[in-house]
């Protein structure tokens, strides 16, 4: 149920319909929009009749106002595709047609007698994209609706919209990526009183692998609503901050550090959250750099603050970066203090002293970081060892493993997890490694696995077991591996090396082959199959089925996952079955990806007890 009060008017749950799938306030006034059955509506004020703007709305067909499953999952982060411009005088709102996209259908058994079937748009990897417009409605005339055109290099290809960005009322910036996702054109359009039109637009292309982190990051706009700032990659290949003008970048930051992201631009500093201290990726900090004829040097707002605490941090600025919420998240408990921008401590807003309290009657594991030298790199890693740990003792060792492009398993975060349980109550020492593939970094560490997944991070998890063998305090003949989604995948394909290193895995929602998977994930690290077919055929789980004959596995997955679907785990199974492999399976009924609910519960209690059985009751 909604219920808003605005100004003393209530707008009760008869205003709205029953079913709104997205809501959104202009910035300015009590303007609203909502989605609702797909087509966006628009109210002037709290108590206006509702102006339905588009009526061509259809569940897996048109969708206005909302993303569908791809672009909410793997490019928006967010269910919502309406932008309202500086005081709301006009909408922009993204259209997605998927007719022309395959569906995937999967049974959803329920109560009922007879089991449905659930089908939804999801391109895999080399089928048909999503289908997206642009258009912009003026609020004051909303019958007036105006489509963006896409810029000249993308015309005609298939693209992805990445963001849409207003500078003012009659200004907007979006980024367009090309299919490759290693091209990025950011268009700014005028409203010239009846009509949008390109003015300007700033053009990148990847030569090593694909635009961003994962999608190109936001711009934020400079004082002149014309010129901007971005992230991206400088020519060393580390993502820094750019100032754009006339099509030019001039890079405001440098070093061999990377800027995470932006946090808020003011007229005259940028506040920006990076691992620049001691160029050291598992630490993360607020920065502010002072604008000017030359850009100043980066200052450091939360380096040194509750230093033992608090090495992994980032805040939330207010309207004018006067004062901001310092989020420290560890290496010791999460702390949040109310700051003002020279960096005096105002108030303490969360100490978690409870929890602290809580924690000290227990034995806690210990954390240890280091680098190993793994194929000419520095790769970072974190152990959990178990209370009391003794250097001349023999412990079993987990390799917790996610490794997806990008990622980043080891940082200063705190961490109170299942590893954490299996430390402390099992003895069994837990170790994430981030090694090629991983992010924040430089773009050499990152694009080292491009258009070859299932490869060097693979084999970079196995190098480093050895390294930790060599540290003499791993019991080399009691190793496991386990992982969720992409590391369920890693997992997979490292049992199946048969490199002998692993006496057991657990794969939770793994990928088995990147075909079956969509299409703007996997292609932004493979290109499609019908380019890059060696990879692609050399990259799956499944073919490597008969050498888990020498591991125990065990196989877990939900019937109703959306995401990675139960198809993936269902050839594996099959490749397993077809070598004669013995192996340990469990699924889960109507869940989906995160297996929510008393399935979660389920599955760390079955893992429990396979890695006790693996582990620490050997036969």
């Amino acid at each position: 149920m909604l219920l808003l009060c605005l100004y003393r008017t209530f707008v009760t749950p008869a205003s709205l319909p029953r079913m709104v799938q997205y809501f959104s306030f202009a910035p300015e006034g009590n303007q609203y929009a909502y989605v609702s059955n797909f087509n966006i509506f628009l109210n002037s004020n709290v108590t206006a009749e509702s102006v339905q703007l588009t009526t061509n709305g259809k569940k897996n067909e048109i969708l206005n106002g909302i993303p569908d499953w791809i672009y909410e999952e793997e490019v928006f982060a967010s269910n919502g595709a309406i932008w309202w411009s500086s005081t709301g005088r006009f909408l922009a709102y993204a259209q997605f047609n998927d007719t022309e996209v395959q569906k995937v259908e999967f049974s959803w058994y329920g109560s009922e007698q007879y089991p449905e079937t659930v089908a939804i748009p999801y391109p895999k990897a080399g089928s048909n994209l999503t289908k997206v417009k642009l258009f912009v409605v003026d609020t004051a005339n909303p019958t007036l609706h105006s489509q963006l055109a896409l810029p000249a290099s993308m015309a005609g290809s298939d693209h992805i919209l990445c963001s849409v960005t207003w500078a003012t009322d009659e200004r907007v910036a979006v980024q367009w990526l090309t299919r490759k996702q290693n091209h990025v054109v950011v268009a700014i359009y005028d409203f010239d009183g009846s009509s949008w039109r390109e003015k300007e637009k700033f053009e990148q292309t990847s030569k090593t692998g694909w635009i961003g982190h994962y999608m190109p990051l936001p711009i934020f706009f400079a004082e002149d609503k014309l010129s901007f700032y971005k992230v991206m990659s400088d020519t060393q290949g580390y993502k820094h901050i750019h100032y754009i003008k006339n099509g030019k970048a001039t890079p405001i930051t440098s070093g061999k550090w990377e800027v995470i992201y932006i946090s808020k631009l003011t007229k005259d500093a940028i506040y920006f959250v990076s691992n620049q201290h001691e160029r050291n990726p598992v630490k993360r900090n607020l920065y502010k750099i002072m604008l000017g004829s030359s850009p100043s040097t980066p200052m450091c707002l939360t380096c040194g603050l509750h230093e033992d605490r608090c090495q992994y941090n980032s805040a939330y600025l207010s309207v004018d970066a006067s004062f901001y919420r310092m989020d420290c998240y560890g290496p010791g408990l999460p702390l949040y203090t109310l700051m003002d921008n020279r960096g005096s401590e105002l108030s303490i807003l969360e100490d978690n002293k409870d929890l602290e309290n809580l924690l000290s009657e227990f034995q806690m594991p210990t954390m240890k970081y280091g680098t190993v030298k793994i194929a000419g790199f520095d790769m970072w890693y974190q152990m959990m060892l178990p209370p009391d740990f003794q250097k001349s003792k023999k412990y079993p060792l987990l390799i917790d493993v996610y490794a997806g492009p990008c990622s980043q398993s080891v940082s200063y975060q705190n961490k109170l997890n299942w590893g954490t349980y299996l430390s402390s109550s099992l003895g069994i020492i837990v170790a994430s490694v981030d090694g090629r593939g991983s992010g924040y970094q430089g773009d050499e560490i990152m694009h080292a696995i491009y258009k070859h997944l299932g490869t060097f991070e693979v084999e970079d998890q196995m190098s480093a077991v050895r390294k930790f063998i060599d540290m003499g305090f791993i019991d080399k003949d009691r190793i496991a591996i386990w992982g969720w989604s992409y590391g369920g995948y890693v997992t997979s394909m490292a049992l199946g090396a048969g490199t002998g290193l692993f006496k057991c895995g657990i794969a939770v929602a793994p990928v088995a082959k990147w075909d079956y998977y969509d299409a703007v994930y996997t292609e932004r690290y493979m290109g499609k199959p019908s380019e890059n077919s060696d990879s692609y055929k050399n990259s799956t789980v499944t073919s490597r089925a008969k050498n888990f004959k020498k591991v125990a596995y065990l196989l877990i997955h939900g019937t109703a996952d959306d995401n990675v679907h139960f198809q993936q785990a269902a050839q594996i199974s099959k490749a397993l079955v077809e070598e004669l492999v013995d192996f340990e399976a469990m699924w889960y009924t109507d869940k989906d990806h995160s297996l929510r609910g008393q399935a979660y519960h389920h599955t760390y209690t079955l893992m429990s007890h396979f890695l006790q059985k693996c582990l620490l009751k050997p036969e």
